[in-house]
């Protein structure tokens, strides 16, 4: 083993650490190494003193010359014995019970617990139910071959205990293989997972970006677990440190899912509902140890993986370095390293985008005092007395609108709709680049096939199922709910969603409502400056009101989408997570989009003319501002989507804080005096925010891909205001999953599931809203119909867009308002020739775009063809390893090669096997 560890990390030309590395000398320091340790029963303990015996000879050391007599703390969690890991905690606290008065004594029973007597209150007889299921719970681990290990910290009020598990090789061995684990077969070069290093080392420019981290895991070629073959796989010899401590921790909870606690027909079985129920405060898996470097010096080999993870990720000062995807792999499991690589990759996909829009911007304050129909507005003077803006309102001179003219050229210019169509581009070219990077992603981390073959029921749908039925793949006999029902239940919950969309409808009115009346407002305030501004004013104040409802409903319906879909009985884990994703989706999308919708495609449509205002409950239709729809839309996408960003970020930085520091005060307290000395890690672990998934993660990034993609024509620093967030975000997810919240159970996945479905449905969406936007609501199409028809330098463009009231209009006879009609209100022939010209851009866009799209995505293939031919090899690799008669084929075909070649060697054995000794 020593032999060929060394040859790998010549190979590898990086600095490997075996995470599980002990030192020979033991020390008081470890973790395990306890003052009040309880008890472990009497079968487990005789079973870790065998399997610590077996396994004694088999460690591997890395011999080094001590630099200082610091003695070197031991990597990992183990019991009191320094041998048996530990992979998971279950605690729970009792509260201490005091006497009475004419009550009668209470005793004491099992685990120091108090038995309630028979004056006790139904809270009491709460507790010893409780009491009874955990002890019933642990009788059942302890009969699925788990070994325990029970420590307490308490004081004359609570008790908090701590009930520390490991799984044994046998059980190991057994769930590694039902659970379909990959076990290592040849070790492999490791991927280059940064496109961008491959490109600056071709065009030989440093790349600051890169940096060297310690500990790497090693790549290898994989095949699923089988007991029978475990001579075929690497370092199989090696029981302490074959298994990762992933992999450990999913067979315990897979262990702990199952078990049950009471009655089974009553969905009494797993951890999650225990701790549901109250019987457990928590049950996770332990961090290897403190994220903080030691303030001594210490060697590579004795840092632990958090440590690792913080000193080079975790950090804010690592804002611009390459995330060290294969160690958050290694870590915390497939699934939220796959949230980091495609935030990464967003992020880095971001990059050009807010670049080209930050020009198009600039180019816009650049090229304001050109603008000729804004000129034309400034100089007017009382040329054009526009009618009134509502009832009770009097007319205006339109060069009062001067400032307003000019900044709405800036979201309203050539350039913004050349960016439009780039970011269109962009969208639907981003998603087919980051389908081949997770294809990569998903092979090089042996989750390709994981959903199609492996993925069983969910622990709660397997308890709350009412029958059994045999699966048609495995001809197993798995728990079963009726189709129909769950269709059903659907539906029920799809009239839920609709009701909840028609409330946040309902608020969109009374958004618009009160734009109006404060509009109204003022008007009537008398202020010149008041009144020009009265448009601006009331967009963001409602704007403000309406981020706070949203913020507000989708906390309500969240909570509502879970109950629901839990109700639905989903029979895998994906297809829940799947099922939640989509209702809440749905609800978020009309929550956060329909008031720019509203802006962008709806406002000032529906105005009317003088002496035939459109109106609503009495109020009349909102028409656009001084500035255009689009400089509104700016105004709005400005507040909803980084007020959005900057609350989030907020929430993210504090709560995670506030609840911890809640969590160690509550916990000092019980430790009482010994509170100053060196706490245990899982008393550390137990004080950490209990980890809220990704989720809400995923949510606010794929929130802000429709902002930057469905309305960037009218805000080109939308890219900009992601990617600055998006650097941020990614620091703070990852210094709240290192430092903050406990460890998550590990889990596999191949891809980022039904979040890219839903990309994709914005970014075609994206390509069809801008080509609306670009038609509809900018003022680019009715200029460039007016220079080819009239004048190609504008003059005289505000004037042509601007109708007469009609003559019975008389409280303001010829007043003038922006549209295309006659004097009798009648559409002009510009106005329908204009039509023409928008419905064909449109239809020209989109088919542009989406023929583009079709040969991006025939060009570019989803999967890269070295990935296919490291595929094909890992096939042929497992095929030779897991054949049943693979030493019959070896030993025809060494004879075979014998008597062709005397001397030679079967050159199946060379390929198979000759970097598994």
């Amino acid at each position: 083993m020593l032999k060929k560890g060394s040859e790998l990390l010549r190979e590898d030309r990086e600095v490997l650490l075996d995470p599980d590395y002990r030192s020979k000398a033991q020390t008081l320091d470890n973790y395990g190494g306890l003052q009040n340790g309880v008890f472990i029963p009497h079968r487990c303990r005789s079973s870790a003193a065998a399997d610590g015996d077996m396994d004694g000879d088999d460690s591997i050391y890395v011999h080094c010359n001590p630099r200082s007599q610091q003695p070197v703390p031991q990597l990992g969690n183990y019991f009191r014995d320094g041998r048996t890991k530990i992979d998971f905690v279950l605690v729970w606290e009792v509260r201490s019970q005091k006497k009475r008065r004419g009550k009668g004594k209470i005793g004491t029973g099992k685990g120091g617990e108090a038995e309630p007597s028979e004056q006790n209150s139904r809270a009491e007889r709460r507790k010893a139910q409780l009491a009874q299921w955990r002890d019933r719970f642990v009788e059942n681990l302890e009969s699925a071959g788990l070994l325990m290990e029970k420590e307490e910290t308490s004081n004359e009020k609570k008790t908090i205990h701590f009930l520390k598990l490991s799984a044994p090789w046998d059980v190991l061995v057994y769930y590694a293989e039902e659970l379909c684990l990959r076990a290592p077969l040849q070790a492999q070069p490791h991927l280059e997972l940064n496109t961008s290093a491959q490109v600056l080392r071709r065009l030989y420019i440093p790349n600051v970006m890169a940096e060297s981290v310690p500990n790497r895991p090693l790549d290898y070629y994989t095949c699923a677990f089988r007991k029978s073959k475990m001579s075929r796989f690497l370092d199989c010899e090696n029981r302490e440190s074959y298994f990762s401590n992933t992999q450990r921790h999913r067979v315990v909870y897979e262990i702990l899912s199952r078990t049950v606690y009471g009655k089974k027909k009553r969905a009494e079985v797993g951890v999650d509902r225990l701790v549901n129920e109250g019987a457990y405060t928590a049950a996770f898996p332990l961090h290897e140890g403190p994220f903080q470097l030691p303030r001594f010096e210490i060697r590579p080999d004795e840092v632990n993986q958090r440590q690792v993870l913080y000193h080079y990720w975790a950090r804010w000062w690592k804002w611009y370095k390459y995330q060290p995807l294969d160690h958050i792999r290694e870590y915390f499991g497939e699934k939220i390293a796959l949230y980091f690589a495609w935030l990464g990759f967003y992020t880095a996909w971001l990059l050009p985008a807010a670049v080209v829009g930050t020009l198009v911007f600039v180019s816009g304050v650049m090229s304001m005092g050109n603008n000729t129909p804004a000129k034309e507005i400034c100089t007017s003077g009382p040329s054009y007395l526009m009618c009134p803006l509502c009832n009770t309102c009097k007319a205006w001179n339109m060069s009062e609108i001067c400032t307003m003219a000019k900044l709405g050229y800036l979201f309203d210019h050539p350039g913004t709709v050349l960016f439009s169509v780039f970011m269109s581009f962009w969208a639907v070219t981003f998603l087919e680049y980051w389908k081949r990077k997770m294809a990569t992603l998903a092979h090089h981390w042996d989750c390709m096939d994981f959903h199609e073959e492996e993925e069983r029921p969910r622990p709660e749908f397997a308890a709350m199922a009412p029958s059994m039925e045999e699966n048609p793949v495995t001809g197993v006999k798995e728990p079963y709910f009726p189709e129909k029902t769950r269709l059903s239940r659907m539906f029920t919950g799809s009239m839920v969603i609709i009701m909840m969309l028609c409330v946040v409808m309902i608020f969109l009115v009374t958004v618009v409502m009160c734009r109006g009346i404060i509009s109204v407002m003022m008007f009537h305030t008398g202020s010149p400056v008041l009144r020009t501004e009265a448009g601006t004013i009331a967009n963001i104040s409602s704007s403000v009101v309406n981020l706070g409802l949203i913020l507000l409903m989708g906390r309500v319906y969240t909570a509502l989408a879970e109950q629901l879909t839990k109700w639905e009985m989903h029979r895998t884990q994906t297809q829940y997570d799947n099922a939640l994703i989509f209702k809440v989706f749905i609800f978020q999308f009309v929550n956060f989009y329909s008031s720019p919708f509203y802006v962008a495609f709806f406002k000032g449509r529906f105005v009317g003319y003088p002496t035939n205002y459109g109106t609503l409950f009495g109020m009349r239709n909102e028409d656009c501002g001084p500035g255009g729809c689009l400089i509104e839309l700016a105004e709005q996408l400005f507040i909803i989507m980084v007020g959005k960003q900057l609350i989030n970020n907020v929430q993210e930085f504090i709560l995670p804080k506030v609840k911890a520091w809640h969590q160690k005060r509550t916990f000092s307290k019980v430790k009482g005096s010994k509170a100053a000395q060196e706490r245990e890690r899982w008393e550390d672990d137990y004080q950490l925010v209990e980890c809220e998934g990704l989720f809400e993660e995923y949510l606010e990034m794929v929130l802000q891909f429709g902002f930057i993609t469905i309305f960037v024509a009218a805000f080109p620093l939308a890219p900009l205001f992601a990617l600055l967030n998006n650097w941020v975000e990614i620091r703070l997810d990852a210094h709240k999953f290192v430092c903050e919240y406990r460890r998550p159970v590990a889990e596999r996945a191949q891809n980022i599931g039904v979040w890219f479905n839903i990309l994709e449905a914005l970014s075609h969406l994206s390509v069809i809203a801008n080509a609306f936007l670009i038609a509809f609501t900018s003022d680019f199409l009715p200029r460039l119909l007016y220079q080819y028809k009239f004048h190609s330098d504008l003059h005289g463009y505000v004037n042509f867009t601007l109708a007469h009231a009609p003559l019975n209009y008389t409280e303001y006879p010829m007043c003038r308002y922006k549209a295309y009609r006659d004097n009798d209100g009648n559409y002009t022939l510009f106005y329908w020739e204009l039509l023409a010209v928008r419905l064909g851009f449109i239809i020209a866009f989109e088919h542009v775009v989406f023929f583009v799209l079709r040969a991006i995505d025939w060009i570019v293939p989803d999967v890269p063809e070295s990935l296919e031919l490291k595929m094909k090899r890992e096939r042929y690799l497992a095929k030779q390893a897991l054949a049943e008669n693979q030493e019959a084929l070896l030993v025809s075909g060494s004879r075979g090669a014998a008597r062709a070649t005397p001397g030679s060697s079967s050159p199946a054995s060379d390929a198979s096997f000759g970097d598994m000794s």
